[in-house]
């Protein structure tokens, strides 16, 4: 592989975004490709947006993705991934969770949120949309939406499976291994 394919994970704090983007990193990197990652991320800690660009390839010289190239968003929550938007490429794939979070304007009564932010996007790019919290309540837990969200991205890349599998398995504490594997599946 001689180009590099560039990854953006967006959602908000406290969402597991930043996480997903250590364990993308590292899957990545045990398979052998040079890896940047970038976390760019403002109050996250008060659910604010949060936002990683992940790329790799044969050589990586820069961390950062551009508008329009980014060949897959992950995204954790609705209109973050709308933010993401300009930043994906002719032909890239958008995966959201439905997930709503009112960021503080709305939550102030200052903004409204938008509506049918999911019907708009399926209008303009390929999307694939899933309630990831309802996936990873069935696996067990609600804080593996990001690991869900995972499992979906890990089927538009190149890394086999197993990889994937051993990376969880090598980052996950035990305690928490089997609701994230039934999460990734």
């Amino acid at each position: 592989m001689s180009e590099v394919k560039n990854i953006m994970i967006v959602g908000v704090g406290g969402q597991g975004a930043l996480l997903a983007s250590k364990t993308l990193g590292q899957v990545l990197l045990d398979s052998g490709f040079d890896v940047k990652v970038s976390e760019v991320h403002g109050m996250s800690q008060r659910g604010g947006s949060v936002v990683t660009y992940v790329r790799y390839g044969k050589k990586v010289y820069s961390p950062i993705v551009d508008k329009g190239e980014a060949d897959i968003i992950l995204a954790f929550e609705m209109l973050e991934a709308a933010r993401a938007l300009p930043f994906l490429k002719k032909g890239g794939i958008m995966i959201a969770n439905t997930q709503q979070i009112d960021p503080m304007p709305v939550i102030t009564g200052a903004a409204k949120y938008p509506e049918n932010i999911e019907e708009t996007l399926k209008e303009k790019v390929n999307l694939v949309s899933l309630d990831a919290g309802k996936l990873a309540l069935e696996a067990g837990n609600i804080k593996a939406v990001n690991v869900v969200l995972i499992g979906v991205m890990a089927k538009s890349t190149d890394i086999p499976y197993e990889k994937w599998v051993e990376t969880i398995k090598a980052t996950v504490p035990e305690k928490f291994l089997d609701v994230n594997l039934k999460a990734f599946d």
